[in-house]
């Protein structure tokens, strides 16, 4: 049932976010309708990098929405919502790796020695859609470890106490998942010399 929101609160899109996230907790359908479709679109981002489909990612997106409404009353106002509610996005991703079958079986979490990589970059420029895309070719474990350090900012002792894993397990899995992107990135750098200039 659409619950009816106050005349004195309109839900527009420059809405206060405190004043928003009071109806929601009030269980006011418009104003959690207006919360979900305010952060929807970034958030299915955040789920899509730690998946391998769009559908999953819409999966956990829902789920994740699910747990933002149920712990509003934890949001005290402290900090920007959105980094909040995709605090909730990332945790809801690694739950749905560890909880489906095609996932877990990819999450290699061994500790492995230290993968030398190159402190150059690759002197290539892509957009960000072409750069998720390469991450998201990484194995699920190797996604997951580099999403969370490298976008997410957290430290291995963090990834290690979400994903279960030790520290110097997460440093392994970061390293090699960057030297596989550097590879793939130089693979991709030298492949668009043009001819005419190679050596």
């Amino acid at each position: 049932m659409i619950g009816i929101r106050p005349a004195s609160i309109p839900l527009h899109n420059h809405m206060d976010t405190k004043a928003l996230i009071n109806e929601c907790l009030k269980n006011n359908r418009a104003a959690q309708k207006h919360l979900y479709n305010e952060y929807a679109d970034v958030m299915l981002g955040v789920c899509y990098r730690y998946t391998k489909s769009l559908a999953d990612a819409e999966d956990v997106l829902q789920e994740g929405f699910i747990k933002v409404f149920t712990n509003l009353h934890q949001y005290k106002n402290m900090g920007e919502a959105g980094a909040w509610i995709r605090r909730i996005m990332v945790h809801c991703s690694i739950d749905y790796l560890k909880k489906h079958s095609r996932y877990r079986n990819e999450l290699s979490f061994e500790q492995l020695p230290l993968h030398p990589v190159s402190d150059e970059n690759p002197a290539i420029l892509l957009d960000t859609k072409d750069l998720v895309e390469l991450i998201r070719e990484l194995p699920a474990g190797y996604q997951a470890v580099f999403n969370l350090i490298a976008i997410e900012g957290y430290n291995h002792l963090e990834v290690g106490q979400l994903l279960g894993i030790s520290e110097q397990t997460s440093r392994s899995q970061y390293s090699r998942a960057r030297g596989t992107l550097i590879k793939q990135l130089n693979n991709i750098s030298s492949s668009s010399i043009p001819k005419s200039y190679a050596r």
